[in-house]
């Protein structure tokens, strides 16, 4: 997927993790800015990576949040801004194996659409719900998830990054606080024993 950033200012919070990184390239690839440290608070674009498997140490989600609602604020002083959470597809719907890490992740989408009420229509607010994505090992999901996705394979990298492409690319100006999950059908149920 091809869109134009015209220079808009990028930044990473959160986890850094093959996904977020293949986000923040193909970002650049379309013509955005990367800013690190104290310049993060002039992104145009915020990619907040919060953790993607069950079990990998997380942040705390108010953190997160906190440090989203404040890029929100910087944002809307400017006059506009997005902000994308990668979240795990576990935020809509829960696993009874990761009890605690399907709270977590859930709170993260529960936040992430209060900050698009608050801060729209100058910021959008969006996030991409990853289901079980492999590149050599498991980048995001459980392999358990495999059995119960209709699609039958593991997504791969780039299929998540075109996710994260749609909510940033300036075309789109009417999508807030939603999830596009991507996990090929695994939310919609499919047999689901765990």
């Amino acid at each position: 997927m091809e869109i134009e950033l015209n220079g808009a200012a990028v930044a990473l919070d959160g986890d850094s993790n093959l996904l977020a990184e293949a986000a923040l390239a193909a970002l650049q690839a379309n013509g955005g800015q990367l800013v690190e440290g104290s310049h993060a608070r002039e992104a145009d674009i915020l990619l907040m990576s919060c953790p993607l498997r069950p079990g990998t140490a997380a942040g705390d989600p108010k953190s997160l949040y906190g440090d989203a609602r404040k890029a929100a604020m910087t944002m809307t002083d400017r006059g506009s801004g997005r902000i994308v959470f990668l979240v795990s597809v576990v935020a809509g719907m829960p696993m009874r194996r990761h009890p605690r890490f399907s709270m977590e992740s859930a709170f993260i989408l529960a936040g992430m659409r209060t900050l698009a009420m608050e801060f729209g229509p100058k910021v959008l607010v969006n996030a991409v719900g990853v289901g079980a994505v492999e590149y050599e090992t498991m980048v995001s999901g459980d392999k358990a998830m495999l059995s119960h996705t209709p699609i039958g394979r593991a997504g791969c990298i780039e299929e998540a990054v075109a996710a994260v492409l749609f909510f940033c690319d300036p075309l789109n100006t009417y999508t807030t606080g939603q999830m596009l999950s991507v996990d090929g059908g695994w939310m919609a149920g499919y047999g689901r024993n765990f």
